[in-house]
């Protein structure tokens, strides 16, 4: 299939259109028009090569929403003129026991990412959704459940799940104590979907610049964390806190504000932290975790639960050819909160 994105070429170069190939349907595949894309913060990582990892040229987009198009033959699950979505993963082993429970982004072999990863059975280089089409097996292909908001659903497919998944496996529920470090793009996912578990909800800023946005969004407080008399009344006021800093920083200042057995989870940071004090962990019994993103089903969870709730992101619509603009934006935090590309813009 002949279709058209934006592409990285090299890590100091701006996107720009580049048409390219899309496979043949196999009889597993799911081809759909992409309708939304959000723009996430590894997008802008991977098209400068931030982490070492990047194959150029690249087309970022892992927050996808789309319309089939076409199924190949042993497709039953999904029909032309069907919503559907896809997130960061495009196919894994199927076979690994970590497939075998849902957690394909565990897969022992490593999952195949939506972009800038290999096609487990060609070897050719994914591209992601700053496209016109998609090709995709169909047991990543996600229902948009009705009711949804198509032109918001986007960033629920990283941002969503990503602030999610830990959510769920920390146990949030009614009555749970659950702090947010951050309020960009994941961090005000992570307050709207804990608000909606029932948690009672703190977000963690440096200044109170952002109390009112913090509230609107449905937290119950902002704690000021340059405040050392504040900080300290917090101790042991947590069960979980969501860090969504994307940068190296400081966590020791957040451990004492955990109760016993509570935990920090590490959803921003890719790479090193500062030096971390053991000893409020031990003295508290408190841990520091990491999650990234989640599995298919879970994925599916995810975006039922948020139909059910009304919990979506807050975007701002942007064309396909003001995606530079837009990465430039993110790296000053200039946006409140994603970015959502409306690929109508963007003619094949």
């Amino acid at each position: 299939m002949k279709t058209i994105g934006y592409a990285a070429q090299g890590p100091d170069t701006p996107l720009a259109p580049m048409h390219f190939e899309r496979r043949a349907l196999r009889d597993d595949d799911v081809a759909m028009e992409i309708i939304y894309s959000g723009v996430c913060h590894s997008d802008l990582h991977t098209a400068r090569n931030d982490w070492g990892w990047t194959t150029y040229p690249v087309i970022p987009g892992h927050e996808i929403i789309g319309r089939v198009i076409a199924v190949g033959q042993g497709v039953t699950r999904y029909k032309v003129g069907d919503h559907v979505a896809v997130g960061c993963i495009v196919d894994s082993c199927k076979e690994c026991d970590q497939c075998h429970k849902g957690e394909e982004q565990l897969c022992r072999e490593g999952m195949t990412g939506t972009y800038s990863g290999q096609d487990r059975i060609t070897g050719e280089p994914t591209h992601g959704g700053y496209a016109k089409h998609l090709v995709v097996r169909d047991e990543f292909v996600l229902r948009v459940p009705e009711g949804l908001d198509l032109s918001r659903a986007a960033p629920l497919l990283c941002a969503g799940i990503t602030t999610y998944s830990p959510l769920r496996n920390w146990n949030v529920g009614p009555g749970s104590r659950v702090g947010g470090v951050g309020l960009g793009g994941l961090g005000h996912m992570a307050v709207k979907l804990a608000v909606a578990m029932g948690a009672h909800v703190t977000v963690l800023s440096r200044t109170a610049d952002k109390k009112a946005d913090a509230l609107e969004l449905g937290a119950d407080a902002l704690l000021i964390s340059s405040d050392a008399e504040a900080m300290a009344a917090a101790a042991n006021s947590f069960d979980v806190i969501v860090n969504t800093v994307p940068v190296k920083h400081d966590v020791t200042p957040y451990i004492p504000l955990l109760d016993a057995d509570g935990t920090i989870v590490m959803v921003g940071q890719v790479g090193p932290l500062e030096e971390v004090n053991t000893v409020p962990m031990i003295m508290g019994r408190r841990s520091i975790a990491g999650s990234m993103i989640g599995g298919i089903a879970e994925t599916q969870e995810m975006l039922d639960f948020c139909a059910r709730f009304n919990v979506l992101p807050d975007c701002e619509m942007i064309s396909m050819n003001q995606i530079n603009e837009a990465f430039e934006r993110m790296e000053k935090s200039n946006v409140r909160y994603r970015f959502v590309i409306d690929m109508a813009s963007l003619e094949a």
